[in-house]
């Protein structure tokens, strides 16, 4: 069983280093607060970084904070403050558009007092 578990945690490893390896060993980590309610808005938040350059992205509902494994010569840290800004949420450096904000589903709505009913 020893010797299993060995071998499935080097084909994991080996899974993780193939992919940092597809995109020349160059991927970046960083993270930052995105202003956010729930599983929905988490949801979008990580929803607009399926984007070429962007790895992975997690969102955590209760630090608001965001998690972000990207390729630094595809796209730049800004760009991807931008993208999460456009789909309606602020970041650290970046305020949502007024019209994004306004399209979130009401509860998803931080600035206000809104409650969500999607937990």
């Amino acid at each position: 069983m020893k010797k299993q578990i060995i071998i499935i945690a080097l084909l994991i490893m080996s899974v993780v280093s193939a992919a940092d390896a597809t995109a020349g060993g160059k991927l970046k980590r960083d993270s930052f607060k995105v202003s956010g309610n729930c599983g929905m808005c988490k949801t979008n938040i990580e929803g607009s970084l399926k984007v070429p350059g962007v790895e992975a992205a997690l969102w955590n509902p209760d630090t608001k904070n965001l998690q972000v494994k990207y390729d630094p010569a595809v796209i730049s840290i800004g760009q991807i403050h931008h993208l999460v800004a456009a789909a309606g949420y602020d970041t650290d450096i970046e305020k949502a558009d007024t019209t994004a904000y306004n399209n979130l589903e009401k509860c998803c709505q931080y600035r206000g007092s809104n409650k969500c009913s999607h937990e």
